[in-house]
């Protein structure tokens, strides 16, 4: 697969996925397909999961076959990457993030405890397993730092996007006292591995999916014909 990003006021408004002869791309957002050039029947559409409808707020996910290409949109603020999924990953993602994954990538559901939930509004990570690749979309392009098994990082909640399943995890916010009481909270993470963060904190006003609808109010926009345009 082929992945190339179109900007725009230097800002990442599109992006094509190129797929050659037997590579089929999996796309949780179909609405965020611009266009497709291929044949009409190398696109199914499919219901999600129950899990998966939950988590992405969406009913509908998308198969596409080689060989194609597909212009993917993406929201105003928004960008996206694509990670290489290994065998042996470990690490465990939000799962809102994956905006789409490629044919042999599979993942599980792990479940967080209730502090965590609490905090995160989000009670299970994903784990990916390939080999594949991700497409995540993220606030800001996605960086990535080390972990120290002694020194601790810290980073805010609404910036992690994946982190070691092994990693040392602690609630916390740092600083003196002026810092602690005017910050959001914060991971104070320590282990072995990377982390994924995005730089910038999301406004979820940028795109209905990162917002939290009523899951009658998603049902409708999905089923109804014209429902995203109407239903607002």
């Amino acid at each position: 697969m082929e992945v190339a990003m179109e900007h725009a006021n230097s800002q990442a408004r599109m992006a094509t996925l190129r797929l050659d002869q037997g590579e089929v791309v999996h796309v949780l957002h179909p609405n965020q397909i611009a266009a497709f050039q291929g044949r009409s029947e190398q696109r199914e559409d499919s219901l999600m999961k129950l899990p998966g409808m939950y988590r992405k707020k969406r009913l509908i996910q998308s198969r596409l076959q080689g060989p194609a290409q597909l212009l993917l949109g993406l929201p105003d603020g928004y960008s996206m990457s694509v990670v290489p999924i290994g065998a042996e990953d470990d690490l465990l993602y939000e799962f809102r993030h994956v905006l789409f994954y490629t044919e042999g990538v599979s993942f599980s559901s792990h479940l967080q405890n209730v502090k965590h939930t609490l905090i995160t509004q989000d009670l299970v990570k994903m784990q990916f397993k390939g080999p594949g690749s991700l497409g995540l979309l993220t606030a800001g392009p996605l960086y990535q730092m080390a972990l120290d098994p002694e020194q601790p990082l810290y980073v805010d909640t609404t910036c992690l996007v994946a982190y070691p399943r092994n990693a040392q995890l602690r609630l916390c916010v740092y600083g003196n006292t002026l810092a602690s009481q005017h910050m959001n909270y914060h991971w104070e993470m320590t282990g072995n591995g990377r982390v994924l963060l995005q730089p910038c904190k999301p406004d979820r006003k940028l795109d209905e999916h990162m917002r939290s609808d009523s899951l009658l109010r998603r049902i409708a926009k999905e089923v109804i014909p014209f429902g995203g345009i109407f239903i607002k």
